[in-house]
């Protein structure tokens, strides 16, 4: 069998499973003409992403009774991935980018495939999702003072450490998209994230629509610092207008 690509090798190890049950490590490392390590990794993340249970040399199917969610968060996991897959399609190999800490940015350390690139994150989760990549990024850490509310590193140690280096792209969620100002958030620590986009030649708002138009009381990223923004479909023709007035590119995931 010819070698797929990551998440086309994924996918179909979701679809064996839906109709096998159970699947073996050293079964699909044969199938797939790979490593028994690349299949744990991709078990691993599959699990985490509530696709599988992993078992003792292998995999089994998720207990249907285990599968029902909420119609609004089946929703909103879709409008994620649709951004992460827009956004990944604008990351080249060997890019140095910064990945933020957050749950729309998490999905984009998911859909990433390509090689030989440089992260840095201020999140301790992201830079373990990190580490399950087939091709596996050199991952940098902010270090620094932990929040509990954003569950990621700030202060001025991870502020001095981002200073240190230079970025293609920066990738941040929001909070808020506020239509006049930029992005918001009742978060008052704003300061590593300006300091995320001084060191990055290109940054990006990753955002689901439903987002957009809220205003909080601190600006995190004013216009001027934004160069992208990445939304789903939801979002209508006269507020993406409004949002390119101010110079800003908006992509919209299909």
């Amino acid at each position: 069998m010819s070698k797929r690509n990551t998440q086309q090798r994924r996918q179909l190890i979701v679809s064996m499973l839906m109709e096998q049950n159970e699947l073996s490590v050293d079964y699909l490392a044969q199938f797939f003409d790979t490593s028994e390590v690349t299949i744990r990794k991709d078990l691993r993340v599959l699990e985490e992403g509530g696709f599988l249970l992993r078992r003792y040399g292998g995999a089994i199917k998720i207990p249907s009774e285990l599968m029902e969610e909420e119609n609004n968060e089946e929703q909103l996991s879709k409008q994620k991935l649709a951004i992460a897959k827009a956004a990944c399609e604008i990351i080249s190999d060997h890019n140095r980018i910064i990945i933020d800490s957050g749950s729309t940015t998490g999905a984009l350390v998911k859909a990433l495939n390509q090689k030989g690139l440089v992260i840095m994150t201020n999140s301790l989760s992201l830079a373990s999702e990190l580490t399950t990549l087939e091709y596996e990024p050199t991952v940098l850490m902010t270090g620094g003072t932990w929040d509990s509310r954003s569950e990621s590193f700030q202060g001025k140690v991870a502020e001095n450490a981002l200073r240190s280096y230079d970025f293609d792209q920066l990738f941040i969620g929001a909070d808020g998209l506020d239509l006049e100002r930029g992005t918001t958030t009742f978060n008052e620590l704003v300061g590593l994230s300006q300091v995320m986009a001084e060191v990055s030649r290109e940054v990006i708002v990753l955002i689901e629509s439903q987002k957009i138009g809220r205003k909080m009381p601190n600006v995190e990223l004013d216009w001027s610092k934004i160069d992208k923004i990445i939304t789903d479909s939801q979002l209508s023709y006269e507020t993406k207008a409004l949002i390119e007035q101010n110079g800003v590119e908006v992509i919209v995931a299909k």
